[in-house]
């Protein structure tokens, strides 16, 4: 197990190289107000004084501090190319200098924190890493972190308070991390906010380890039994108690190792039945066995993580495809790729089908089929049309002579006049298609072709020609569906098969009115007609001019049964005729939709394509990158390249090492 916590430092330096914080490490976050006595119980884990000291808030940036425990000089000696010194330290961000004297680590520190975070003793939430070489100290992982304060000072901003404690939580959350709190012995605990921001997160205290700091300093006469037997604050992994060197051992330059001879005399003093459990050394053991334990109990769930974000990262580079080395190559793979995903998302055999709406040759069979065919449908054969309009126009095919028989002119006329109102419902059936075509474009852009999205002025030319390709077509089709209606009105085909004979719809509508009734009424009509005045003229007033050339208004009136019978043959003649021309209509205009526009764009598109961008004048400028997935590739290379690295290191454990 010993072997866990130097794995844990390696996983930390590998995802430090891609600046990412993507796996939570089991790591110990100390926590403390303001001279709590965070930074001396630190220096006493270390046996060195390294840590920028003064008033105010000293540690501005987290400090991330690895201990590596390494075998003494004389052993050390043996090895070639080794350092020459007992004791060193490094910092990541100047890896190659090594710091044998700690008095240069504390300046270093001080002078980082200068550069990220100014001299207005102001916070930065960017960690330093130190790692510091010793035999002896033991193995661990510290994160020290500025202290709590509640008043700015100086030029501190006013929310300096806010701040901290938005850091120390962004830290103390991480459920793979133990929170180290720092408390003194001579404040009261309960109003302990090292406490409070650690039971915020774990209010349980399952991850909790309490250190009571500067027992030497209670009032006379008090003492810390009680809160280091648990009896005050109940912490789970425990309260260790410590004595941390005064200002005046500081100036003094006392050494690690007297404070901690004086440290257990104290104890031996004062708490003889929990000496044994209280002081640095005590606390740098328990620490390294606590972190050793919950890293064992952490690393399942961080290899699995490990495994998951590595077949993630894999399929996301593998989204972003290589750097283009031959540019006609993949011109040409990728236009036939766009090229056949659109034909594909026509015939409905694309990879990428939806289920949230109909798209591609779906949708079109729903507009020949369901829009179309629904609104010629709807369309009444005699719509607009009137009686009186009927009546007039057989009159108009007359002439000058009155009628003996229905006018064959009039029924031309007057269903030519229905046939003209299919021509509009085609037009649009036209458009429609056109503009789901122009759909399938941004749908194939979207999710058949993730190659093309790399490659935005190939995209952009790729769009252009297509939407120009069905910008030539639309006039042609719309052309040819407006033929076909002109068509139907150059003749009209009374001989057709389907078509109702006149002489046999005139036959039925006499047979329905009874011949010697019907002649009655037609000599009373007869009689009528010739005592009142002419229809659609006003009776003259006497005296007044009559101008025969105004034009006749038409009235309502009562039809003679005659003229109900002309009226109801025409309009059975229509409405026969029309249904065969609206059925052809039905039939044929998706079949020229379909000729004229859509196969003809399938079969034309890949080579129309190649046609105007396969270029070699074009190639370099069509296959330039965007930066955003330049960028996002070397991104997520490095951090495949970091997992990968992980998931090795982590292997290395094998199951004796964890118990």
């Amino acid at each position: 197990m010993e072997t866990l916590i130097p794995i844990i430092n390696r996983l930390q330096e590998v995802f430090l190289t891609v600046g990412a914080e993507i796996i939570q490490l089991p790591q110990i976050v100390v926590v403390g107000s303001q001279s709590s006595g965070k930074s001396s119980v630190l220096e006493s884990l270390v046996g060195k004084d390294f840590l920028p000291r003064g008033s105010g808030i000293v540690t501005r940036r987290p400090l991330v501090l690895q201990l590596v425990n390494v075998p003494p000089l004389a052993e050390r000696r043996l090895q070639e190319n080794g350092i020459k010194a007992d004791e060193w330290g490094t910092f990541l961000h100047s890896k190659n200098q090594i710091f044998t004297d700690f008095l240069e680590i504390r300046k270093e520190i001080e002078e980082e924190t200068e550069r990220s975070s100014g001299g207005n003793k102001g916070i930065s939430p960017e960690p330093i890493y130190l790692k510091i070489f010793s035999p002896h100290v033991l193995n661990l992982t510290l994160v020290d972190l500025p202290g709590i304060t509640k008043v700015p000072v100086g030029d501190q901003p006013e929310d300096i308070e806010a701040q901290v404690q938005e850091m120390i939580l962004s830290f103390i959350s991480n459920p793979n991390s133990l929170i180290l709190s720092v408390s003194p012995a001579n404040s009261d605990l309960a109003t302990s906010d090292a406490l409070k921001l650690a039971r915020e997160v774990d209010p349980d205290g399952r991850r909790t380890l309490l250190v009571v700091s500067k027992l030497d300093l209670m009032d006379a006469g008090t003492d810390a039994l009680e809160v280091l037997l648990g009896r005050v604050i109940p912490v789970r992994l425990g309260i260790v108690g410590v004595v941390n060197r005064s200002q005046h051992d500081i100036n003094t330059q006392k050494s690690i190792e007297d404070t901690a001879r004086d440290e257990q005399a104290f104890l031996q003093r004062h708490y003889p039945s929990l000496a044994s459990r209280c002081g640095s050394r005590y606390l740098a053991r328990t620490l390294s066995r606590l972190l050793m334990h919950h890293i064992r109990d952490c690393l399942p769930e961080l290899k699995r993580r490990v495994t998951v974000l590595s077949a993630q990262y894999q399929a996301r580079l593998s989204s972003y495809g290589q750097p283009v080395e031959d540019h006609s190559a993949t011109l040409l793979q990728i236009v036939t790729k766009f090229a056949s995903d659109y034909c594909n998302t026509i015939e409905g055999t694309a990879t990428h089908i939806q289920t949230s709406e109909l798209c591609g040759g779906a949708r079109i069979c729903y507009i020949f089929h369901e829009t179309f065919g629904r609104t010629l449908q709807s369309i009444d054969p005699l719509g607009g049309l009137t009686e009186l309009d009927i009546l007039t126009a057989i009159r108009n095919a007359t002439g000058p002579r009155p009628a003996l028989f229905v006018p064959e002119i009039s029924f031309e006329l007057l269903v030519k006049r229905q046939i003209k109102r299919l021509e509009e419902p085609s037009l649009r059936c036209v458009e429609l298609v056109h503009e789901e075509l122009q759909r399938i474009i941004q749908h194939c852009s979207s999710y058949s072709t993730q190659e093309l999205l790399r490659f935005p002025k190939l995209h952009d030319s790729i769009v252009e020609v297509v939407t120009s390709l069905l910008r030539k077509r639309l006039p042609i089709t719309n052309d040819m569906v407006h033929n076909l209606v002109q068509i139907e009105l150059a003749y009209i085909n009374t001989k057709h098969p389907d078509f109702t004979d006149a002489a046999q719809v005139s036959a039925s509508v006499n047979s329905q009115q009874g011949m010697q009734d019907g002649d009655k009424h037609w000599k009373n009509e007869k009689v009528a007609e010739e005592k009142a005045p002419v229809a659609g003229f006003s009776s003259p007033v006497k005296g007044q001019a009559i101008n025969l050339l105004d034009t006749a208004v038409p009235v309502s009136r009562k039809l003679s049964a005659r003229e109900q019978r002309d009226c109801e043959v025409i309009q059975r003649l229509i409405k026969c005729y029309f249904l065969i021309v609206r059925k052809s209509i039905q039939d044929s205009v998706p079949k020229t939709v379909m000729h004229f526009l859509v196969n003809f764009v399938k079969e034309r598109l890949q080579s129309e394509l190649v046609g105007q961008l396969y270029k070699q004048n074009l190639l370099q400028g069509l296959l330039i990158e965007s930066q955003d997935t330049a960028q996002q590739r070397t991104e997520v290379a490095q951090m495949l390249e970091a997992l990968q690295k992980a998931s090795n290191i982590i292997s290395e454990i094998r199951e004796t090492h964890l118990w």
